[in-house]
């Protein structure tokens, strides 16, 4: 075989090898698609756009967005997306056909009709936010978006919600089952806490999973192991401590986590 053949047979296996590795890539794209954080419902025939848990995150850290929680007042209060905010019902509307009032949703973005909204509610099959974006743009409003995945989604990937003072009064008083967590320190626990609290110092907290005071919480039954879903509260001096306790938690795979974002001097005066 001459040079110019074998130069020729070479050339040709390595645009075929180039060929068949850029199959691949492409291949690989198309199956990875997008991540769970980067996905939507993609509901047809919507007339509002929707979007995704990372978007929603984005938006949330930069304050470019009013995030409306769509439910009501009691169901924002107990667990709500943190920084969300939420208004009165329309007026001679059935709880099952619930609607905020666009006129409130007027006066909380004083009147701008052009303001970025996006809405949630209880998820795919909850249609309170879809119902207040139809009538939010046959109000005239131009730029609404809805977050469709919801509250339920927003647990599973994110896992942080956010509870009012008027919803932990309820929780004390109707639900056994709740777990308090103080995220103050050891010593302040002791002087005087909530009743039944368990104490979980957010100072001895350390980075990553299944390590250090969140393990041994674990497995001396602070943390209720038989239960993710129960519901957890987390409380400390200040809003800053209790969600870094809770964001901790969370990450150990209970879905039902929500932070008190008052202080605890607040809290105790409310919650006998």
């Amino acid at each position: 075989m001459v040079a110019g053949q074998c130069s020729e047979i070479r050339g040709a296996a390595t645009a075929l090898i180039t060929v068949l590795l850029l199959l691949v890539a492409v291949g690989a794209a198309v199956a990875s698609g997008p991540s769970v954080y980067q996905t939507t419902l993609e509901e047809v025939n919507q007339k509002t756009p929707e979007v995704s848990t990372d978007e929603l995150k984005r938006m949330l850290a930069d304050g470019s967005t009013v995030v409306l929680d769509t439910r009501p007042h009691m169901e924002y209060a107990m667990s709500h997306i943190p920084g969300a905010r939420n208004v009165a019902p329309k007026a001679g509307v059935s709880i099952s056909m619930y609607v905020s009032d666009v006129a409130e949703v007027e006066r909380l973005v004083a009147g701008d009709k052009a303001k970025a909204l996006i809405l949630y509610c209880n998820g795919p099959f909850c249609g309170k936010s879809k119902r207040l974006s139809e009538e939010l743009l046959a109000a005239g409003f131009t730029n609404v978006r809805r977050y469709q995945l919801g509250i339920p989604v927003w647990r599973a990937l994110v896992g942080l919600t956010e509870i009012e003072l008027e919803a932990v009064q309820r929780v004390a008083q109707n639900d056994r089952t709740a777990v308090f967590l103080d995220a103050r320190s050891s010593e302040e626990f002791v002087a005087g806490s909530l009743p039944g609290a368990r104490s979980i110092p957010q100072g001895s907290v350390q980075p990553g999973k299944d390590v250090g005071e969140v393990r041994k919480a674990k497995d001396d039954g602070r943390l209720p192991m038989e239960d993710h879903n129960t519901r957890i509260i987390v409380f400390g001096r200040d809003a800053s401590q209790a969600r870094t306790l809770a964001e901790a938690i969370a990450r150990e795979a209970f879905h039902n986590v929500s932070y008190f974002s008052g202080t605890f001097d607040a809290l105790r005066s409310a919650v006998k």
